[in-house]
């Protein structure tokens, strides 16, 4: 992670997502831009949590471990959304890990000068109130499509969502196969089962598989097969 103190860039951010009366000119001495690459971790779960974070660029990737020892995908998150925000009010440690699935802009705040600049910001507490609403709403869809569609549904939001981390709607996606395995664990299912539905989409056309690489052919087709993508909320 790099952190960059430019309140330039962070002034930047938040005219450009209309975020400027929810963090007033109070809190800006004490609000920085944090940079992550592909694959780096944010925040994991368990830790303890301390800063406010607003994802301003890129897109990110949550996921949580279960009492059973399953990894399971909760979702992929772009701009803007918030990370650290239940863990604010409930005073509580880290719920989930997040991980940048593209290069990542946030913006950070730590809870302590939210708590003394803030906390009886209206805008800013209103801001929170409706992004934890909508964590908790999507979070019951996403617990249910996990526990109850099937693997091809499952691995085809997935496919969608990492091999389109950056790109342009009409351009092509792809991703690693050496992510197969964390791809396994993370919507629930074995290894052996992901490389068969990879055979059956690529029988079907969605997909090619190449050395070292899986290309998605008809993205179209792909998010029909993952009813529209819900690992994206």
């Amino acid at each position: 992670m790099n952190e960059i103190q430019d309140g330039r860039e962070v002034g930047h951010y938040l005219q450009l997502h209309g975020l400027s009366s929810v963090f007033h000119e109070a809190l800006r001495p004490h609000m920085s831009l944090d940079r992550y690459k592909q694959g780096e971790l944010i925040c994991s779960q368990g830790d303890p949590s301390h800063t406010l974070y607003v994802l301003v660029k890129g897109k990110i990737k949550i996921y949580t471990d279960s009492a059973e020892g399953r990894t399971l995908i909760l979702s992929f998150k772009t701009p803007v959304d918030t990370i650290g925000d239940i863990e604010y009010v409930q005073d509580a440690a880290i719920l989930n890990t997040v991980e940048a699935v593209s290069s990542v802009e946030m913006i950070s705040i730590p809870y302590k000068r939210l708590r003394s600049h803030a906390g009886d910001h209206a805008p800013f507490l209103q801001f929170l109130l409706t992004n934890i609403s909508r964590k908790f709403y999507a979070k019951s869809l996403t617990m249910s499509f996990n526990l109850m569609q099937p693997v091809d549904v499952r691995l085809a939001g997935y496919l969608l969502s990492v091999a389109f981390a950056d790109a342009e709607p009409e351009s092509g996606g792809s991703i690693s196969t050496s992510g197969l395995r964390d791809a396994a664990h993370l919507i629930g299912t074995s290894y052996r089962h992901v490389n068969r539905v990879l055979g059956q989409f690529a029988a079907d056309g969605l997909i090619e598989r190449t050395k070292g690489m899986i290309l998605v052919k008809d993205r179209a087709g792909l998010s029909v097969r993952a009813n529209h993508n819900i690992y994206e909320s």
